[in-house]
């Protein structure tokens, strides 16, 4: 496995910064945030990418995923080809898309049908670009929100061209178990996030409202030690993307609380290769 730190929270970083900050880490790269407000985003990404991975990459650092903004759901949108052209050149594997959400007036399976022929259309730009296309499984009203709603979207194409990008902090909000989830996607598994979350129940004004929460490594409801079981179990070695979605904290907080979820995992895998000697 590869380990790279989402660039989300790390805003107001150039990109020299960001380099030494997931040095710092203890990362190989980025999970790079590609947004509009960030030194990478849709309007100078066909200069900016390919400028940021040679400055990754002088560092013996690499990017091996973008993110891109919630609404980049549609293949015919005016950047998406030129983002596509650019992940190529700067050597990107893969690409994450953003969200499509149901609601009470939707019907899932025509909602289905559609975002389907969407991925027709990104199969083809990945095609093309040798850029694979990712789906993020998301808890609440989204499309591909666990694992079997995933497959749903994704079942089909051709795994070189669309991934699925495993969550099992999300995947333990919604409820499937994580080995199980990891082999519901294993042949379309291209990257994995780590983060954790809670949900938790609150009363506003008279309301039961239920609200998720994003808490440190070890400290929600995923159960990371069965996560690296099921990784290994499936033989896994791409990319893992530290999330540490400490929204709120300051920059420096955000990098100095991703050391410690990096610290934690490696103590997790060597807990458990020492149990497996």
């Amino acid at each position: 496995m590869k380990f790279i730190m989402f660039t989300k929270h790390l805003q107001g970083l150039e990109i020299p910064e960001l380099v030494d900050a997931l040095a710092s880490v203890g990362v190989g790269g980025a999970d790079l945030c590609v947004r509009p407000g960030y030194p990478v985003h849709p309007e100078n990404v066909e200069q900016a990418l390919p400028q940021a991975a040679a400055q990754f990459a002088a560092a013996g650092m690499s990017i091996p995923l973008v993110t891109t903004p919630g609404d980049f759901i549609r293949p015919e949108l005016d950047y998406a080809e030129r983002l596509y052209a650019a992940c190529a050149e700067a050597g990107v594997e893969n690409i994450k898309l953003g969200y499509w959400h149901w609601s009470p007036e939707c019907d899932y399976w025509k909602e289905v049908d559609q975002i389907r022929g969407y991925l027709d259309g990104f199969a083809e730009l990945s095609d093309k670009y040798g850029v694979r296309t990712c789906i993020h499984n998301h808890s609440g009203f989204c499309l591909g929100l666990n694992a079997s709603s995933a497959m749903h979207l994704v079942a089909g194409h051709d795994p070189r061209c669309i991934g699925v990008f495993a969550d099992p902090g999300h995947l333990s909000i919604v409820g499937e178990p994580i080995e199980l989830a990891l082999d519901i996607v294993r042949r379309y598994l291209a990257v994995v996030a780590f983060k954790d979350l809670v949900r938790q129940r609150t009363v506003q004004d008279g309301q039961v409202v239920w609200k998720t929460r994003v808490v440190r490594l070890g400290q929600g409801f995923a159960d990371y030690a069965a996560v690296l079981r099921g990784l290994e179990r499936i033989g896994f070695d791409g990319p893992v993307s530290f999330h540490s979605e400490y929204s709120g904290e300051p920059v420096a907080s955000v990098i100095d609380l991703a050391r410690v979820d990096v610290r934690y995992i490696n103590e997790l895998i060597e807990d458990l290769q020492s149990s497996s000697a």
